[in-house]
């Protein structure tokens, strides 16, 4: 038996789990969890979106809209989760995005997370949408608009039936979707946010873009309150003497953070994310699923969809990580980082025997994240991360990155992959080669 944290008490743990309800934007350890769930045992959720559509929902207080925290059976602060990601499936029909500028007023610090109204001075109002244009979200207690924030340029975009490409849509088209928001999302039952296809932009009419879903949000519960957007090094830093009640110190949002909000277009269905456990039962939460994106986000927003999701969890006992570590599909591997084939090896080999070299060393792809408050300062922070992971200098980790690997931006500000064929007897010292081997065939 497992306590997964609720007022029921005890319950069997479950082989499978669905989950179907949200956060109000806030990770709080103290919050009963779902679940739970057993040790390699699946989680199948259906996720709202991201973004856009709870930025213009002032009673969510994240900026996101995540799925409620799943306890696993098992899983101890210290330990590692593996997360297997089985499926993504987009199931929104349509979705608007752009880039984004916050008006003056419309917030206490910081528009993702303490939004206000301005004319009666709530916090967190509630609010309801009339009409549609850029003034539809209205404070329920006023009756004004309540916008913590603005598209500067964007687009209305529709997705095929195979849910292969999209195309943005003219100012008629996407007044026309902004009429019914609501079912061009495809929002679960139970999110609570305002389809941001009620602005109905349309700055970039007849473009066609390619859907490549993956999760901007995946991780487990950080260890003390924390907006879902701000789980990570560099949204995070907006906490740091922040004039609302989620205000924390660089120390705290260091030590607490497990940064789940990472925006890396290779968190994708095949992929395997090793997740750090900060709280019992690891707490993994779900969602802003995007149709796609390039590398580094440099909008601020890409294109955020409702869908469903289905994870495998597995405990790793006693392999404390201090951020997340991915083992992505082998075609999102930086062209250095993929391992080498029969080919190259039996060449690599003649070169050794040529040399005196008696054998040559095992290697395996892996990819280390680092955030922070900058891309530089992310850089330093995965490097870190990585040497102490394996065993190394960050001087080591700097050559292997630059000759067998890449740093890959998930977004700008601030989060990062240091990507590179590691030793395998590193992987294998650290309690992780096997995920390797399993990615990669080896």
């Amino acid at each position: 038996m497992a306590k997964d944290q609720t007022e029921d008490g005890p319950r069997t743990a479950q082989r499978s789990l669905v989950v179907q309800e949200f956060t109000n934007g806030i990770l709080d350890p103290s919050q009963p969890m779902l679940g739970p769930v057993e040790d390699d045992g699946t989680i199948i959720a259906n996720t709202a979106p991201g973004c856009w559509g709870p930025m213009i929902t002032p009673r969510l207080r994240g900026g996101h809209e995540v799925t409620k925290p799943v306890y696993v059976n098992g899983a101890e602060p210290g330990d590692a989760l593996a997360i297997r990601i089985r499926d993504i499936t987009v199931t929104a029909i349509a979705t608007a995005s752009g880039h984004d500028s916050s008006p003056e007023g419309f917030c206490l610090g910081d528009p993702y997370v303490a939004a206000r109204c301005p004319h009666c001075d709530t916090l967190w109002p509630e609010t309801h949408v009339e009409g549609i244009g850029p003034d539809a979200v209205r404070c329920d207690n006023c009756g004004n608009p309540v916008k913590p924030f603005e598209v500067v340029h964007g687009y209305t975009v529709v997705f095929d039936e195979t849910r292969s490409v999209g195309v943005t849509m003219p100012k008629k088209a996407a007044e026309k979707i902004a009429h019914n928001a609501e079912h061009y999302a495809a929002l679960p039952d139970h999110s609570v946010q305002h389809p941001i296809l009620v602005y109905a932009p349309s700055d970039m009419p007849a473009v066609i873009v390619r859907m490549r879903p993956f999760l901007g949000q995946l991780g487990t519960t950080p260890s003390m309150p924390l907006p879902d957007s701000h789980n990570a090094g560099d949204f995070g830093s907006a906490l740091i003497g922040a004039p609302h009640q989620y205000a924390v110190t660089a120390e705290q949002l260091d030590e607490h953070r497990t940064d789940g909000h990472m925006d890396i277009d290779a968190v994708r269905d095949g992929a395997i994310l090793l997740t750090p456990v900060k709280v019992p039962g690891a707490g993994v939460y779900i969602g802003d699923m995007h149709a796609g994106q390039g590398d580094g986000e440099i909008a601020g927003h890409t294109m955020d969809v409702a869908g469903s999701v289905t994870l495998q969890v597995e405990v790793i006992k006693g392999r404390t990580l201090a951020g997340p570590v991915l083992f992505p599909r082998l075609d999102d591997l930086p062209p250095m980082a993929r391992p080498f084939s029969a080919d190259e090896k039996a060449k690599a080999i003649a070169l050794a025997r040529e040399w005196d070299i008696d054998q040559l060393e095992e290697t395996a792809p892996i990819s280390v994240i680092g955030t922070g408050p900058t891309l530089n300062q992310a850089i330093e922070n995965g490097l870190g991360r990585a040497a102490d992971l394996l065993g190394m200098t960050v001087p080591e980790v700097r050559n292997r990155a630059t000759i067998n690997g890449a740093i890959e931006i998930g977004r700008a500000p601030g989060v990062i992959q240091v990507t590179f064929l590691a030793p395998l007897s590193a992987l294998d010292a650290a309690g992780i080669g096997k995920f390797a081997r399993e990615q990669y065939a080896l």
